[in-house]
C-alpha cells in the first residue's frame, strides 16, 4: 500500500492519498476541530460513457444512453433491504449523483462514521439486480425523464448542448430517453457494473472529523481486490464547428430565460486546469455586476439581476455558458460578443482582471475550510487527472495574457450558440 502526503505550498493544507492493495485511489483529509463528515465513494462513469472495452476485448461494448444513472438507481437496493434503511440506523445521511462523466455514492454525518463507511463500501460492492426490479424502475425513470422534459431550465441547457455537438453523447439528458433505457436490462446492468466499478476505475473520498488510521483499517476489512482489465472508453469524433447557431423553444413559462454559449476545444489534465482558470476568470469578468457591459444592459433592462456565467467541461466537451432572463437574449448575445472583440482589441482591465482572480483566489481557499467542499475537490481532482491543491497554484500564476490567449482561441463568433425558451405570447 503506497502512502503520499499532499500539501499545497501555497496555503499549507494537507491530505493523505493512498494506493490501497485492492486497486483503489483512496483520499484523507483529517479536518481537527470540525464535528462533521463527508465520504463519497465514486466511479468514473457517467451519462457520457457509452461505448468501451477492456483488455481482450476484440470490439467496442455499446450501450443504451442513460444506463449509468440507472445502474445507480438500482444499486441501492440489495436482497435484504433498502441501504437508507441502514444509514438511518448510524444516523448519516445518505445520497448519491450521476453526472455526465462520474458516479458518486455519498453519506455525511456527525457521529459513527466507522459504521456507515462499512456501509457504504459494503453496498457499492454488492450489486443485486433483477429483471423485475428492473422493469419497474424503467417506469420510475421514465416519469423522471418526463418531469425534467417539462423543466425549462433543463430545456433550455440540453437545447444548448444539442446546437454546439454534432456527435458528443454530452447532448444526451443524464437519465436518457424513455426508448433508451427500454432497452436495459439485467445482464446489461451487471456487464457496466463489473466494468466501471472496478475499484482500479474508482476513488474513496473522505474529510473531516477523523482518524486516517481508522479509515485504512476499515478499508482493509472491506475492499475486495480488483484486477485492472484496462478499461479503455472513447467518443465519436466531434467536429470544431457548432451544429446551429441558434434554437428557439415554447413553453409556458412567465419570462423568456437564455443560455449563450461558447463551445470550446476539449482538454484534459493540467491544460484543463489552466483553461478551466482562464474562462472563470474572463467570463466572470463579463457578468460581474459591475462590468460596463452589466451595467448597460441591466439599465436598458436587457437583462437582470439573474444573469450568471459557468465552466461546464469535463471528457470531451468544454464550453463556457451565459445563463439568465431576458426578452431580447440576441442583445445579450451581441453584446457579449462585441464586448469580448473590444478587449482583444484594447486588452482587458487589469484593474478588474486582479480583483476577480483574487476574489476567485479567496473562494478556493475558503472551500478548503468546508468539510463537504474538500471532500468533493479531492475526488473530483483525482478523476480529472490532476492533484486536489493544483488549482490554486495554477490560478495564483495566472496572467493577463494567459487570459486573453484564451478569448482569442475559444470565444469565436462562429461557436456562439444561443437557446431560448420563451412563452406563448412572448
Amino acid at each position: 500500500m503506497e502512502k503520499n502526503i499532499i500539501t499545497s505550498p501555497r496555503t499549507g493544507d494537507s491530505c493523505i492519498h493512498v494506493k490501497h492493495s485492492s486497486g483503489l485511489d483512496i483520499y484523507i483529509c483529517e479536518m481537527p476541530g470540525f464535528s462533521s463528515v463527508e465520504a463519497l465513494f465514486g466511479t468514473k462513469y457517467g451519462s457520457v460513457n457509452t461505448m468501451f472495452r477492456q483488455k481482450g476485448d476484440a470490439d467496442y461494448t455499446v450501450v443504451p444512453e442513460g444506463i449509468a444513472h440507472f445502474l445507480e438507481h438500482k444499486l441501492f437496493e440489495n436482497e435484504d433491504c433498502d441501504v437508507f434503511e441502514l444509514y438511518a440506523k448510524t444516523g448519516a445521511s445518505g445520497n448519491a449523483f450521476t453526472s455526465f462523466d462520474k458516479t458518486a455514492y455519498l453519506f455525511s454525518c456527525s457521529q459513527n462514521y466507522q459504521e456507515s463507511l462499512r456501509i457504504l463500501l459494503d453496498f457499492v460492492q454488492k450489486p443485486y439486480f433483477t429483471q423485475a426490479t428492473v422493469d419497474k424502475e424503467q417506469g420510475i425513470i421514465g416519469q423522471e425523464i418526463q418531469m425534467t422534459n417539462d423543466s425549462p431550465e433543463w430545456r433550455v441547457f440540453f437545447n444548448m448542448l444539442s446546437c454546439m455537438y454534432h456527435e458528443h453523447p454530452v447532448k444526451i439528458d443524464i437519465a436518457g430517453t424513455v426508448e433508451s433505457i427500454a432497452k436495459i436490462d439485467a445482464d446489461l446492468l451487471y456487464k457496466c457494473y463489473y466494468t466501471f466499478y472496478n475499484l482500479n476505475n474508482m476513488v474513496l473520498s473522505i474529510a473531516g472529523n477523523i482518524s486516517a488510521d481508522e479509515v485504512l483499517a476499515i478499508c482493509d476489512e472491506c475492499l475486495k481486490p480488483c484486477e485492472d482489465k484496462g478499461l479503455e472508453t472513447v467518443f465519436p469524433d466531434e467536429p470544431e464547428d457548432i451544429v446551429k447557431s441558434e434554437i428557439y423553444e415554447v413553453q409556458p413559462v412567465g419570462a423568456s430565460i437564455f443560455n449563450i454559449g461558447y463551445k470550446c476545444r476539449p482538454c484534459s489534465g493540467a491544460e484543463r486546469l489552466k483553461r478551466s482558470a482562464a474562462a472563470s476568470i474572463v467570463s466572470s469578468m463579463l457578468a460581474d455586476a459591475s462590468s460596463d457591459m452589466y451595467q448597460k444592459l441591466l439599465k436598458e433592462e436587457v437583462i437582470n439581476s439573474s444573469f450568471d456565467t459557468e465552466v461546464f467541461t469535463g471528457d470531451g466537451y468544454f464550453s463556457v455558458i451565459f445563463s439568465g432572463e431576458s426578452s431580447q437574449p440576441g442583445r445579450v448575445r451581441d453584446a457579449l460578443a462585441d464586448e469580448v472583440d473590444r478587449w482583444l482589441s484594447e486588452g482587458i482591465c487589469s484593474k478588474d482582471f486582479q480583483r476577480i482572480k483574487k476574489s476567485t483566489y479567496g473562494m478556493l481557499v475558503r472551500m478548503l475550510n468546508n468539510v463537504e467542499s474538500v471532500a468533493n475537490l479531492m475526488m473530483n481532482s483525482h478523476m480529472e487527472g490532476t492533484g486536489p491543491y493544483d488549482m490554486i497554484s495554477v490560478l495564483s500564476e495566472l496572467t493577463e495574457e494567459d487570459a486573453l490567449e484564451f478569448l482569442r482561441n475559444e470565444f469565436r463568433r462562429d461557436r456562439l450558440v444561443m437557446s431560448v425558451i420563451k412563452g406563448d405570447e412572448q
